[in-house]
């Protein structure tokens, strides 16, 4: 897929990983249009960038079926998720340890019919936000690991159907396999990991290796899209000193 011309349309686009999807996207010509809560982040990616925006809850699910209803994008990037309340098990309260599930799966869940039911396009790209915790564990942030291997298993799932209904879509999972200092989820991450190693967030962080901004995370979902080596994986791997890996192949 080449992504000059194409619609997209980005959950959560208007900061943190979003955005340097939202600006790796407008910069190689494709039309995009942010979908996020907050109206003062909108307007000023609305104001810097050639995007149109619209105010809405992921976790909507009249939204999720407007949104794509009127716009009918071929690339659809759901990556907007709540910040996960920190704590470990022992500690953490039932709602705090569900936060993620009811806000990140649930959008999942209501945007994945939305694309499947209308349904897009043939040859539709979805690409779902899960996260390097899904493979690792995240003892700190309640039931956000599980969350986001749902999510995975998710895109699975839907894959299944599109191949039994023979629509044509092909949805992946995209992990971030670091956490990312500019982001609101590993911004909280990475101070609450730190504190409970006694350590500084900086040092924390350079665990991971090489570091990802924002931007360069959107590169590689631009590279996910345009490049037919990735086209038939399943969930691929994004990182700063690896750069794109898959890790499950196939679709079904």
């Amino acid at each position: 897929m080449n992504v000059r011309n194409r619609v997209a349309v980005v959950t959560g686009g208007s900061r943190g990983l979003g955005l340097g999807i939202v600006e790796a996207l407008a910069h190689e010509g494709a039309r995009v249009k942010v979908v996020a809560r907050g109206t003062a982040d909108l307007d000023a990616v609305r104001g810097r960038l050639d995007v149109e925006t619209f105010s809405a809850d992921i976790a909507d699910q009249q939204a999720a079926n407007r949104i794509l209803s009127d716009h009918r994008p071929d690339i659809l990037v759901l990556n907007a998720g709540a910040i996960p309340p920190a704590g470990p098990i022992d500690r953490i309260s039932w709602d705090d340890f569900t936060a993620v599930w009811n806000t990140d799966v649930r959008a999942g869940l209501y945007w994945l019919q939305a694309a499947l039911n209308l349904p897009l396009a043939p040859g539709s790209r979805i690409l779902v936000g899960s996260s390097g915790a899904a493979q690792q564990g995240s003892p700190q942030s309640g039931g956000y690991a599980g969350a986001k291997r749902m999510l995975w298993l998710m895109a699975k799932y839907a894959n299944g159907v599109s191949q039994q209904k023979a629509l044509g879509l092909r949805f992946q999972a995209i992990l971030p396999l670091q956490m990312v200092a500019e982001t609101g989820v590993g911004g909280a991450g990475s101070r609450g990991y730190a504190a409970a190693l006694g350590i500084e967030p900086q040092a924390f962080l350079a665990r991971f290796g090489a570091p990802m901004t924002p931007r360069q995370y959107g590169d590689h979902i631009v590279r996910i899209l345009e490049d037919a080596e990735h086209e038939s994986a399943l969930a691929l791997g994004l990182k700063g000193d690896t750069g794109i890996t898959v890790l499950e192949g196939g679709q079904a």
